[in-house]
């Protein structure tokens, strides 16, 4: 055969394997779309065709696993800026109880153009720009005040007037900065607002609150360790209530208290391994400094990750309650050119024993996930010391909160059975949070520091 003709048949068979590809995809997606026409066609009553588009994805991602999912535009935004922790804005949290109603401030962030400008927690805000917040959603609200940096935005609000409990309106001009937000804080904040990082019961004892494990938490970590110098007896790593982040993330912080091992590998489909991470010589805490690590049922995956790394090369005690179970790695692929996303479950990390610490949806109690606290560290919590620290980290968090805000809060967390529940008396509650005594409320960071005190 001539080589000219079989360069010919090279060429349509490729040709021919390209369109039947693209045929198969073509025909579930023309399949979707015959679908989704007919319900506007001939359903009963009308529907949106956003809100179908979105209950297909939800469908499809509905046979993944727990952790894939579709990320509609109305969330993408504030998923990106969980992970990038910042965005150019005023620095506020809003929400907006009654749709049409005007939009109140739960709080302006500590160091921000909204509090420096003079906004309160509780004001309504009712224009911004010129435009009437009663005509918009709370997103495009959130998204009308956020833009470049350095620009100002008019913000008419509605505020309580202290004489006669009366309404008054207030215009402020405020400009939008960049507003980080924080992932590593410490026990309680100084007179200027400030993060301490050690006990106030003991000052010898660092203490560290890992909330996210975001873009920036590597060189938040970084500059508080190099501060502190060494300059303890022990530390305590607190990463209750933390659901993760970036994988790389966890894996830099584990390197920083780690002199060798291994940190964690990664697994994708068939169960093949794609990567595996070992600590780099040299660390930000002395290895004769001993570690402790709280954790809880709702820390997962980087948490995890960082937990049993520790754990596993035996350089700190775990103390809580053993951890959720999300051994899954997400990449997040964006969609409608950047407006959605879907999270899809692409790989299963292992920690350095060499176990998956991933709870399946048919796992039970007796099953082996998770990360579990050291023999005789596991302690519970009752709902009064749950409520108890969810006030004191969210005062000490957001200094100007009002007193009503605060009430909201607390309304979320009451105890189920309060009057089954009389571990620790109201008065006692309420004392420790106003002397911001968090060794007082905390039985389980008591029992971390026991730990540390021994070693």
């Amino acid at each position: 055969m001539p080589p000219r003709n079989l360069t010919i048949l090279i060429i349509a068979f490729l040709a021919s394997s390209a369109c039947y590809v693209t045929h198969r995809r073509a025909k579930t997606a023309i399949m979707v779309g015959d679908a989704m026409e007919m319900i506007n066609n001939y359903y009963v009553d009308p529907v949106e065709e956003d809100q179908l588009l979105v209950a297909a994805m939800n469908g499809m991602t509905s046979l993944l696993d727990q952790n894939s999912e579709y990320i509609t535009s109305e969330y993408y935004e504030s998923f990106r800026n969980s992970i990038q922790q910042e965005f150019a804005g005023i620095g506020i949290y809003v929400d907006q109880p009654v749709a049409g109603e005007p939009v109140r401030i739960i709080t302006p962030l500590v160091g921000s153009p909204a509090i420096k400008a003079g906004l309160l927690p509780a004001d309504q805000i009712i224009r911004v720009d010129g435009r009437d917040v009663s005509e918009m959603s709370l997103g495009e609200v959130t998204a009308a005040l956020k833009g470049v940096i350095g620009t100002t935005v008019e913000v008419r609000i509605r505020r309580r007037s202290g004489e006669d409990g009366g309404w008054k309106e207030m215009v402020f001009t405020v400009e939008r900065a960049t507003i980080e937000l924080e992932s590593v804080i410490g026990s309680r904040r100084g007179p200027n607002d400030e993060w301490i990082y050690r006990l106030e019961e003991d000052s010898t004892i660092a203490y560290i609150r890992l909330t996210s494990f975001g873009d920036r938490t590597i060189e938040e970590l970084r500059k508080v360790l190099v501060e502190l110098d060494n300059d303890f007896r022990g530390m305590v790593i607190d990463v209750r209530g933390n659901g993760g982040g970036l994988l790389y993330s966890a894996i830099d912080i584990a390197d920083m208290f780690l002199e060798s091992g291994a940190i964690v590998s990664t697994r994708v489909r068939g169960g093949k391994i794609e990567a595996e991470y070992e600590a780099k010589p040299g660390t930000l805490v002395a290895v004769d400094k001993p570690l402790a690590v709280l954790i809880d049922e709702n820390s997962a995956s980087a948490s995890e990750i960082l937990a049993a790394a520790l754990k596993d090369n035996k350089r700190a005690t775990i103390v809580g309650t053993r951890s959720y179970g999300k051994g899954t790695v997400q990449n997040v692929l964006p969609l409608q050119y950047g407006r959605s996303a879907l999270k899809l479950t692409v790989a299963r990390y292992y920690r350095p024993n060499g176990k998956n610490i991933h709870r399946s949806k048919e796992a039970t109690e007796e099953d082996e996930w998770g990360v579990s606290p050291d023999d005789s560290m596991r302690i519970e919590l009752d709902d009064k010391t749950r409520l108890a620290l969810v006030e004191h980290w969210t005062r000490a968090s957001y200094p100007s909160l009002s007193e009503a805000a605060l009430e909201e809060v607390r309304a979320k967390f009451k105890p189920a059975n309060p009057e089954e529940d009389e571990s620790i008396p109201d008065a006692e509650i309420g004392a420790s949070i106003e002397t911001g005594s968090l060794m007082s409320i905390d039985p389980q960071l008591r029992k971390a520091v026991e730990s540390l005190r021994s070693h």
